[in-house]
């Protein structure tokens, strides 16, 4: 039986959405569902237990994502196991496609991610343009990282379990398995909602900045550690498309806000306050 481990605080607008595409076209034992509402003063709770007994609701008082992740691996009961995060949607169909490669022991994969999905209509034009960039990327096509889904075998939770609590998890998560042990399942698709407006984006690139800087942290080898953009992938980008050329220097632009906004935070070491985005979660 496939588990799959949903954190949620405060996701009463999303994790409805969510739970009705994983329940959708799947058979009654084909996974265990377990959502961790963690430190929430809202109706995620109430919302995710009226979805019915294949959902178990788990509250602890604390809003920690990593000890909602390690709350739900205790109440968790097979592998493969995915991790997920409550503003996201995948479907049944999906999470087979993930589960597909870690189920072969002879394949070395560990750890499998899906392709994103993300909307873009609805957000300001530097917000796509953004985007448009950013989804090229080397990293960003390649990494686990930024599609709010993984699935792990068990022994690429034995390697997850190791990792100390850090605010990029899905970053750390990433960098926790070589090229050969992970893998982006083409079959396999995510919806990851966008910020709106561009002071969404860039509390969102503000997080990302701290969070990689706390990963960093904790590498001996940060060159080796890390998903930052260099000059070269900007430059290929745009010599390959040179229509990109606006996006890449709204990309800029942003990465250049964020790093001034960051810079208190990582100073302070003050990798627990998370700038959350509300924007991505409107109807």
């Amino acid at each position: 039986m496939t588990s799959i481990v949903i954190p949620a605080h405060n996701e009463a607008q999303v994790i409805g959405r969510l739970l009705d595409s994983l329940l959708a076209d799947s058979a009654e034992d084909e996974t265990d569902i377990v959502v961790v509402c963690n430190g929430c003063t809202d109706d995620t709770a109430r919302i995710a237990t009226a979805r019915g007994p294949r959902v178990r609701v788990v509250e602890i008082p604390v809003p920690s994502k990593h000890a909602a992740l390690r709350a739900g691996d205790d109440h968790a009961r097979g592998f493969p196991r995915l991790y997920v995060d409550a503003d996201v949607v995948i479907g049944s169909a999906d999470v087979r496609a993930l589960t597909e490669p870690l189920d072969d022991d002879t394949s070395g994969v560990l750890a499998t991610a899906p392709e994103r999905r993300i909307p873009l209509a609805s957000c300001a034009w530097r917000v796509r343009a953004y985007y448009r960039v950013w989804q090229r990327l080397p990293a960003v096509r390649e990494g686990l990282f930024g599609r709010g889904v993984i699935a792990v075998s068990k022994a690429g939770h034995a390697r997850l379990a190791a990792l100390p609590p850090l605010m990029a998890d899905d970053l750390a998560a990433s960098l926790a398995f070589a090229p050969e042990e992970r893998l982006v399942v083409d079959k396999a698709q995510v919806v990851v909602q966008p910020p709106r407006t561009w002071p969404d984006l860039i509390k969102r690139r503000i997080r990302a900045a701290v969070s990689t800087a706390q990963v960093e942290q904790h590498h001996q080898s940060p060159e080796e550690a890390s998903a930052r953009t260099s000059k070269a992938d900007l430059i290929a980008l745009v010599r390959g498309e040179p229509r990109l050329i606006t996006g890449v220097v709204v990309f800029v632009a942003a990465a250049l806000v964020a790093r001034r906004g960051a810079a208190k935070a990582i100073r302070a070491q003050d990798f627990g306050t998370w700038l959350r985005d509300e924007s991505s979660r409107q109807n």
